[in-house]
């Protein structure tokens, strides 16, 4: 019994024990297991706070370079990998470009890879799925471009169903690539897609709006962007420029009153405008801005919700005066066909006039009182046949018959024949004519022509029958200095209003009204001054009223008609010397230059009547000379561009800008070829 009892005890005992070790073991299991699952926990939490730290990251910038910065970095530490790269495809380069890179793959960043090899990374995005590569037997795993590593774990980029490239994580430091570093990498390559598209789509958003305010900037007509109530929500450069005010002066404020100090019609086109109502466009002047505007205006779609209407701005003054030239010369063609017609049948009954009155005068006896009438009848029925011609010249450009002109003779003769005018004006005539002849070369006639418009129209001027209440005076003076002839008109009248100035020498304009004035007197006057080689001036009389100047060259014989300035500008010194002698045995002061250079500082030193230049006769900079005679402030009175010997005349000037009159000489040149085309250009 006692040896059965002992045997129980025994198994008892060795029962508990069995029972204390597997109890032990299981607590040993679950502690192991609760570490497990606490490390794992500790893993995913840290997988998470690093996701939200890279969502952070990622949110903070929409820039491709530190996006895709942030990214290596981050793959690189939290997967404890040597290296990571972010690749981004290139279309137009047919490559993978490096965007950035970190650790042993640094060195890397910003080369392109080309996508013609079989590489881990290629098979990664074109079969868009996950690939993990290890070296085997030696063969380190290829990236292309020559990049090995020793383990590589791409994930392709892809968002908006576009591939935008691939992520690269390279030699894991803790071993292979486990499932949940796979995994952690997928997660990050998903943010990473949509977040790089984003930014990708940002720059072309960017992009495109640069490529647009470059083009509403760029355009030279000015174009406002109205709110429903006609104030400028956008603007342009063009607009400011117009109005003289920046952008930001603009914008707010109703676009009518930058434009015009009382809208008037302008006013309701851009009501119209705001208002979705399609409109004409308008041509209106701005007193405000002393220009003449076109306004066009569409209404902008409700989809866009920036604005009710965008209105075009355009500066028509010049286009419109330019319209008018070609008016005017259409009519000037008209008068020249009119003039034609009726030429023949005047000349005729002038010429009877003219032949008749002649006969008269030689039988006239010279005591005979009628003879003085006989005369003036005579003078002024050639005159009247002169200003038949005189029309055809002004519009066929015909040559002026020229010869030695006292002024002194043409005032007196002119005067006489407006004597009666001045009577039945009650004009106050007054005459300061020189003792001494006023002498210039011209057509008498052509000039006498002249003096009369200018007398006729102070008259006007002046006359109750014009408007004016005030004193009723016209001056006419002659005199002469520094070799040029003068003939003044000046009269007491209003003036020539600021605005009418500009238009005052151009056909068919005048103020007179309809059936008192042509608007031809002062037009063909301009022109037969300039066919002398001189000018006609306006200018504010002293006392109030107008002064109408003519100079001419005064009369000096054969040479140059006064002591005339003279640039010759030439890198040739033989051509330097023959210009020089052949100008200065004219009576001209003669400055010479080798270069270029030293002709520009020349210009800039003293205003020349005339320069002779190499029309080859360039700047360092590469700018012709004579081109920069171009600029109003360096302009001579004429320019006389020497040719090469395989250079025409129309070849040479072609490219040139210089003031008129312009003429080339071709090399080589003789004396009397340089001469007269000096004489030419300086109507001497």
């Amino acid at each position: 019994m006692l040896v059965a009892g002992a045997v129980l005890l025994g198994a008892a005992a060795l029962g508990l024990a069995g029972a204390w070790r597997r109890e032990r073991t299981a607590r040993a299991a679950a502690e192991a297991e609760r570490d497990r699952a606490a490390r794992e926990l500790d893993r995913r939490l840290n997988e998470l706070f690093s996701l939200r730290e890279l969502g952070y990251a990622l949110a903070a910038s929409l820039q491709l370079d530190r996006l895709s910065r942030e990214v290596v970095r981050y793959a690189t530490r939290f997967l404890r990998a040597r290296g990571a790269m972010l690749l981004l495809t290139e279309p137009d380069a047919h490559a993978l470009r490096i965007a950035a890179a970190e650790g042993t793959l640094l060195a890397h960043a910003g080369r392109l890879l080309p996508d013609a090899d079989d590489t881990v990374v290629l098979r990664a995005i074109g079969e868009e799925h996950l690939q993990v590569a290890a070296a085997t037997a030696g063969e380190p795993v290829r990236l292309g471009g020559g990049i090995t590593v020793q383990s590589a774990a791409v994930v392709p980029l892809r968002a908006h169903g576009v591939m935008m490239g691939a992520l690269v994580v390279v030699d894991r430091e803790d071993g292979p690539f486990t499932p949940e570093d796979l995994w952690l990498l997928s997660t990050v390559a998903t943010q990473v897609a949509v977040v790089v598209a984003n930014s990708r789509f940002f720059e072309l958003i960017r992009q495109g709006k640069e490529a647009w305010e470059s083009t509403f900037d760029a355009l030279t007509a000015g174009v406002a962007l109205l709110d429903p109530a006609g104030r400028v929500r956008r603007a342009n450069r063009a607009l400011g420029q117009l109005v003289g005010l920046g952008e930001p002066a603009i914008v707010g404020r109703p676009l009518a009153g930058f434009l015009f100090d009382t809208p008037g019609a302008a006013g309701a086109f851009l009501e119209d405008a705001v208002a979705g109502r399609r409109a004409d466009p308008l041509v209106t002047r701005s007193d405000r801005l002393g220009r003449l505007l076109r306004l066009n205006a569409a209404p902008v779609p409700e989809a866009a919700g920036s604005g009710a209407a965008v209105v075009l701005v355009e500066d028509v003054t010049a286009q419109r005066r330019l319209e008018e030239q070609l008016i005017q010369a259409d009519k000037m063609g008209a008068v020249g066909q009119l003039v034609s017609g009726v030429a023949h049948e005047l000349n005729n009954p002038l010429a009877s006039i003219a032949g008749l009155a002649e006969l008269l005068l030689e039988q006239a006896p010279p005591t005979d009182r009628n003879r003085e009438h006989l005369r003036v009848i005579h003078e002024q029925a050639e005159r009247a046949g002169r200003i038949v011609r005189n029309l055809l010249t002004f519009a066929r450009k015909g040559t002026p018959e020229k010869g030695p002109v006292d002024l002194n003779d043409i005032a007196r003769r002119t005067a006489q024949l407006v004597a009666y005018e001045f009577r039945i004006h009650d004009v106050v005539f007054e005459e300061r004519l020189p003792a001494s002849a006023v002498e210039v070369r011209g057509d008498p006639h052509e000039l006498q022509q002249v003096v009369l418009n200018l007398l006729t129209n102070a008259t006007w001027a002046v006359s109750r029958e014009g408007g004016h209440a005030g004193p009723r005076r016209v001056m006419l003076e002659t005199g002469a200095d520094a070799g040029e002839a003068w003939l003044r008109v000046s009269d007491s009248g209003p003036g020539v209003p600021a605005e009418h100035r500009t238009a005052l020498f151009t056909p068919f304009f005048t103020t007179k009204p309809p059936g008192k004035g042509t608007g031809l007197g002062l037009p063909i006057s301009y022109g037969i001054v300039e066919s002398h080689g001189g000018r006609l001036d306006y200018d504010a009389a002293p006392g109030g009223g107008a002064q109408f100047t003519i100079r001419l060259p005064a009369a000096g014989g054969a040479g140059l008609p006064r002591t005339r300035v003279v640039l010759v500008a030439d890198g040739d010194p033989s051509t330097l010397r023959t210009a020089s002698a052949v100008l200065s045995a004219e009576g001209a002061r003669v400055v010479t230059a080798a270069s270029a250079e030293e002709a520009l500082a020349a210009v800039r030193r003293e205003r020349f009547d005339l320069v002779v230049a190499d029309v080859r006769l360039a700047l360092p900079s590469g700018v012709r000379f004579l081109a920069v005679l171009g600029d109003p402030a360096l302009a001579p009175r004429a320019t006389l561009g020497l040719a090469g010997p395989g250079e025409s005349a129309p070849s040479a000037s072609a490219a040139l800008v210089a003031p008129a009159p312009f003429a080339v000489l071709a090399r080589p040149f003789s004396p009397r070829e340089l001469r007269e085309a000096a004489r030419g250009l300086l109507g001497g």
